[in-house]
């Protein structure tokens, strides 16, 4: 180094930090609770969501429990080559595929419109009896309410045929009739969450500030107009989140709901990737396969997630990220 150099004041300094890196820790300082509440959920996530995806290497290779995942051989696309040859592959996609449509159709539209009559009840000690009725069967695990729709829809002594027979209709076995399971499964998915589903609309419509509606009952706008104009263009971003986040679970059907519910006669259209990674991945002991089909409903789950972000994104503003 020339001894003889020119130096400046701030030669022996450190650079101040970048104003965006310090507002960010200023921000954060600010509201440290809550961050510090949010550490669970971080953790949470990290720990049973993040941390696991490791294991899906085991879709590539002859997994083997004693070898773990150092030992086990590298078996490339085996398990997904597998998977499409499987003479069941196609109909098992196809109940799949089908049954998440259904659940679009109808269990995604109903909390919607059940938060949507909610909030037009003005008696608030009926508004807060129905809504705790509605809310009761989502904590009920899924074989009580199995064994609920087994005693509903019995066909010896069910109240459903009981009612049937009324009209003189023969007994229908609904629970084993490859015809009647799917419309059973979406129905008591319905039946369980619609009223849990509510939740988050009903915190929505809160938010809705009442002058609109008065503004419009002024301009003569009933009920049903102020809804149209008012309500429904007010939950748009919450029901664009919650669609797209139900998009991304398009192909999770669910495995417990479709368990219960599942025997040899049903099979046909019951069967669905869930049970078949349940019967493939644990009852055969196939770890590898099992996890390859896994692999492959996530990679779908994901496409699906990221085009439909981008067209809301694009139609309407709305969207994930």
């Amino acid at each position: 180094m020339n001894p003889h150099a020119p130096t400046t004041p701030n030669a022996s300094r450190a650079k101040p930090p970048k104003p965006k890196l310090r507002a960010t820790v200023s921000f954060m300082l600010k509201y440290k609770a809550l961050y510090l509440l949010a550490v669970p959920g971080v953790v949470y996530f990290l720990v049973f969501k993040y941390v696991p995806l490791l294991g899906s290497v085991i879709a590539f290779q002859n997994y083997n429990l004693f070898k773990g995942f150092t030992g086990s051989p590298w078996a490339g696309l085996t398990h997904f080559q597998k998977m499409f040859a499987h003479y069941d592959f196609l109909r098992i996609l196809k109940n799949t595929i089908y049954l998440g449509l259904l659940d679009i159709a109808i269990a995604f539209p109903a909390p919607i419109v059940l938060a949507l009559l909610l909030n037009e009840v003005r008696r608030l000690a009926f508004k807060r009896t129905v809504q705790t009725i509605i809310y009761a069967p989502h904590f009920l695990s899924w074989v009580i309410i199995s064994g609920i729709f087994v005693g509903i829809l019995s066909p010896s002594s069910g109240f459903v045929n009981t009612m049937l027979g009324w009209f003189g209709i023969e007994p229908i076995y609904f629970l084993v009739e490859n015809a009647w399971i799917r419309p059973v499964l979406v129905g008591s998915g319905v039946w369980r969450d619609v009223g849990y589903g509510t939740i988050i609309y009903l915190a929505a419509l809160t938010s809705i500030n009442p002058e609109l509606y008065e503004a419009a009952e002024m301009d003569g706008a009933n009920r049903w107009k102020q809804t149209l104009a008012i309500t429904l263009p007010s939950l748009l971003p919450v029901i664009t989140v919650l669609f797209l986040l139900k998009i991304g679970d398009f192909l999770d059907f669910g495995f417990e709901r479709v368990f219960v519910f599942q025997n040899s006669l049903n099979l046909e259209s019951s069967e669905i990737l869930d049970t078949f990674i349940y019967k493939a991945g644990l009852q055969q002991m196939q770890y590898s396969y099992a996890t390859a089909i896994g692999l492959f409903k996530s990679i779908v789950g994901l496409t699906l997630l990221v085009i439909a972000n981008t067209l809301s994104r694009k139609a309407t503003g709305e969207s994930l990220y």
